[in-house]
């Protein structure tokens, strides 16, 4: 592994992941890396914002829009996308989701923590709230700050590093193209190939639950409706 492809798919989320881009083009990284914005359908006026962004803040901006027709959400597309240019690269593939915002050491300490564990599959960054307190999908992790660890559930996308070695090891053609998202399903397959997913709750990145998709708050506000979408629309299967 000897640099990184960092992307951060989005939809219409663009005040939040303007955010998350600015904090990784801030980010105190010595190895060579690429930042790429996937941008799944937003809507035009929201496509021309990202556009501007990439030009003034000069990351790689791709518009899903010219490579499919089909519908948002279009992870998988990303993922297989980039899995090939990473391993051509030999490249961590670094997701970054638009609700996140790393700290200056975020980004190059998980890449040091991932290419030291050689059985390391995924390297995860423990997520926070506005506080500093540990949070969604990490409330597991509460009374582990500081340390690093193999995580025995799954790693959550919000900030994970997949390293060269696993994504060689595990063709994402292999993923179930009927769900949507793929943390829960990747990370169990990194399971069974022998590897281990390391959480890193000394990293902590602030993360604002569910802002890429703020459909989801409704799990919280009226689950009725929330899973009412859920069943009768086919959204979120993981």
């Amino acid at each position: 592994m000897n640099s990184l492809h960092i992307i951060t798919p989005v939809k219409d989320s663009i005040d939040f992941t303007l955010e998350t881009a600015k904090a990784i083009l801030a980010s105190d990284l010595k190895v060579p890396f690429t930042y790429t914005i996937y941008n799944d359908f937003s809507t035009p006026e929201n496509t021309r914002r990202l556009e501007q962004a990439a030009r003034e803040m000069n990351f790689r901006l791709v518009n899903l829009a010219d490579l499919t027709d089909h519908p948002s959400p279009n992870y998988l597309l990303v993922l297989k996308k980039t899995r090939h240019e990473a391993i051509e690269a030999d490249a961590g593939l670094l997701i970054v989701e638009s609700d996140v915002v790393v700290r200056k050491n975020t980004l190059q300490d998980l890449y040091d923590g991932a290419k030291e564990r050689t059985d390391c599959a995924i390297a995860a960054a423990v997520t926070v709230d506005e506080q500093g307190a540990v949070n969604y999908p990490y409330l597991h992790a509460k009374g582990q700050e500081g340390k690093v660890y193999p995580e025995k559930k799954h790693c959550s996308f919000c900030c994970s590093l997949l390293t060269p070695r696993f994504l060689r090891a595990f063709d994402f053609d292999e993923l179930d193209a009927s769900k949507n998202w793929f943390d829960v399903t990747i990370s169990h397959e990194a399971l069974k190939r022998g590897f281990r997913n390391y959480l890193f709750a000394n990293l902590p990145v602030w993360h604002r639950p569910h802002g890429s998709r703020p459909w989801k708050q409704l799990k919280y506000t009226n689950p009725l409706k929330y899973y009412w979408l859920k069943f009768t629309k086919g959204l979120d299967k993981i």
